[in-house]
Parts: C-alpha cells; sequence; structure tokens
C-alpha cells in the first residue's frame, strides 16, 4: 500500500468524521414542537387593570415586502394600542418565532426603527423588576421629526428572559450544544411623549399590570424564568 493510497484514505476518514461530527452537534429539535400550542391575540387580555384596546387607533398595516419579511421570521405577530382611565396611551408589539437558529432570528427595535428612518438617541440596559422577578430589559428612545417614542423591551430565548448582544447568542449556543433550536419572543412597548422618565415610569406599570392578569403559563412564555 503506497503512501499516496494511505494519504487519501487518511483525508476520507477524517472528512467523513468531520461530517459526522458536524451532523451530531447541528440542533435539530425545536423546543416549541415540545410545548403546547398558543395564541399571542388569545394570550394577551384586551382589558386589565386600569388599561383597555383603544379602539380609536388602527395598526399600521407593514407593506408587501415588510409583511414578507415578518412572515419568514415570526410565526405569530400582536400589535395594539392600550389606553388607561386618564387617557395615557402604550402601544404594545409582540412578535414571536418557534426557530431562533442563525437565519431567523429575531429582529431588535434598533436596527427596526433606524430602518424606518428613527434616530436613536438613547439606547441602554435597565432592570424591570415585577411582582414575579427581575425583567432584563433595554431602553431606547426613537426620534422621527417631531415624533419622540421612549420604548421598552425584552427579549425572551427559550424559556429565559435575556439581554440582547452577547447574552443572546450565549443562550442559543447552549441550547445549540444541547440539540435544541429555540424558540423566541420579542415584548416591546412605548409611548409618544417627550417625558421620557414619566413615559418608562407609566411603561413598567403596564408591563406589571398585564403579568398580574395573565395565568402562570401564559406569563411564563412573556417573561421567561425570571429570578
Amino acid at each position: 500500500m503506497n503512501s499516496r493510497f494511505l494519504a487519501s484514505l487518511t483525508l476520507g476518514v477524517a472528512m467523513a468524521a468531520t461530517s459526522a461530527l458536524t451532523g451530531a452537534l447541528t440542533p435539530s429539535q425545536k423546543t416549541a414542537q415540545a410545548r403546547p400550542g398558543f395564541s399571542l391575540e388569545a394570550m394577551v387580555p384586551a382589558q386589565f387593570g386600569a388599561w383597555r384596546i383603544d379602539p380609536a387607533i388602527v395598526p399600521l398595516t407593514p407593506n408587501p415586502e415588510q409583511q414578507g419579511l415578518l412572515e419568514k421570521i415570526y410565526d405569530q405577530t400582536l400589535s395594539r394600542t392600550y389606553v388607561d382611565d386618564g387617557g395615557r396611551r402604550v402601544m404594545l408589539s409582540i412578535a414571536y418565532g418557534g426557530d431562533q437558529s442563525k437565519a431567523l432570528q429575531l429582529h431588535l427595535p434598533e436596527v427596526c426603527y433606524v430602518a424606518q428612518g428613527f434616530q436613536l438617541v438613547r439606547d441602554g440596559s435597565d432592570r424591570l423588576t415585577t411582582g414575579y422577578g427581575v425583567l432584563p430589559v433595554q431602553r431606547l428612545v426613537a426620534r422621527l421629526q417631531e415624533r419622540n417614542e421612549p420604548i421598552t423591551y425584552w427579549v425572551t430565548i427559550g424559556e429565559h428572559a435575556t439581554r440582547s448582544g452577547i447574552e443572546q447568542k450565549l443562550r442559543r449556543l447552549a441550547y445549540g450544544l444541547s440539540g435544541e433550536i429555540p424558540d423566541g419572543m420579542l415584548v416591546r412597548v412605548s409611548s409618544i411623549t417627550n417625558d421620557e422618565p414619566g413615559a418608562w415610569r407609566l411603561q413598567d406599570r403596564f408591563v406589571g399590570e398585564l403579568l398580574a392578569a395573565m395565568g402562570p403559563t401564559d406569563r411564563a412564555r412573556l417573561i421567561g424564568a425570571l429570578r
């Protein structure tokens, strides 16, 4: 057996082993398939605490190109505007994707708002204390001409709320090493006002009252397992 044949044989075995290892480490089981199905429309109450859906506000319809992208990335979306007894409004947007593999990751507000022509004038992390644990959130301010929009949002990957960026990547990696593809949810609340501190206080109250109105299963799906 000559050396050239041995080298070719060794290379072939190595390539086969690499292919097998890659296949073994490629996640294939979607965590969403192991949990009961749900509907965002049914899960999120239309009225709770001092809040109710504002019938005067009709959600904007995305253009066909945006709609096609949304349908590719997300399995469900929900967009509502709520108003309280004092006439204060909060916009709620939720996007759920059952497949958080690299090609179908959630699109964060930092990207979406800028793509629509907004300027981000503030971007920072924060902790929102709820009756069910501390929720890691991002606080943004997006501005377009005279429109000033303070935003609070959070992301869940699988059963865990995570900060954007490296924490999300590490969470997906942890699932991937277990052979799983996690689902993901992005929850965003925002207001149109120049009073940014007041807006965040109002948004925190809105989130707290929303969580209190939900059952344990739906609440855990919305915010993950908090500490």
